[in-house]
């Protein structure tokens, strides 16, 4: 249990061409599947490992849980004290995966999340703005709204697409998208030496974990914070990621 409840601080670069030149340097800190209830621990390591970060922005990705149909009320203690570790100039921006319900929307904005369900929004430095898009969970809760919610943003922006499986990647990349922010597949959880996952919840394996690439856009996909069914990991640490955006 030990190896799947001590997250490790990732650090990435990311080269966006057309990143505006206020947002060179922006410090994001994402986030994904906690599964909090899983490994209550974790509330503790994640305090720790985020405490003394200073970011621009926190984004979740979704699957804040990891039992369906609990009472979503008892997340309400251990994200507030997450919450209350992350030191962001422009707050936390969240999405929902396929273990939440509303409700965890509900919660989480009560505890100062912007959460985004099919929406977007701009945030604004110097002049210079970038635009993040949310959408529901297109995985157990597939609706054309998560389509068009990508569709609605100018193309003449940069756009941050945050969603919480890979699979409207291509969709973001044939859209312009600059960045793509999920999460899902825990790396795989129990993996082969080498970090290669066993079983990719389904997603294509060249989007399994860490960085990588589709068309002109950048993929990031979380190997989570947490686990899922079994509170084991092998060959596949969990990770908070520190993604820092560069103009060319």
């Amino acid at each position: 249990m030990l190896n799947a409840s001590r997250p490790q601080l990732v650090h990435h670069e990311v080269c966006l061409p057309g990143l505006p030149a206020a947002f060179d340097g922006y410090r994001i800190l994402h986030l994904s599947d906690l599964h909090i209830d899983l490994l209550p621990q974790l509330v503790e390591e994640t305090r720790k490992l985020v405490k003394d970060v200073e970011i621009d922005l926190a984004i979740l990705t979704g699957d804040y849980h990891a039992r369906y149909g609990q009472d979503d009320l008892e997340l309400a203690r251990p994200y507030a004290e997450i919450f209350g570790a992350i030191r962001s100039k422009d707050g936390i921006v969240g999405v929902l995966g396929n273990h939440d319900s509303a409700a965890v929307a509900d919660l989480l904005s009560s505890l100062g999340a912007t959460m985004l369900v099919n929406e977007t929004i701009a945030i604004r430095r110097q002049g210079d703005e970038v635009y993040f898009t949310g959408t529901d969970d297109v995985h157990h809760y597939w609706s054309p709204a998560a389509r068009r919610a990508l569709d609605a943003v100018p193309r003449d922006r940069l756009r941050i697409a945050l969603i919480h499986t890979s699979e409207l990647a291509e969709e973001a990349s044939k859209l312009g998208y600059a960045l793509y922010l999920t999460g899902h597949t825990h790396g795989g959880q129990i993996c082969l030496p080498g970090g290669i996952p066993v079983i990719t919840m389904g997603m294509r394996r060249a989007y399994s974990a860490g960085l990588w690439k589709l068309g002109g856009m950048i993929g990031h996909t979380s190997r989570g914070v947490g686990a899922s069914s079994i509170p084991l990991r092998f060959n596949c640490p969990s990770e908070i990621a520190l993604i820092t955006l560069r103009r060319p």
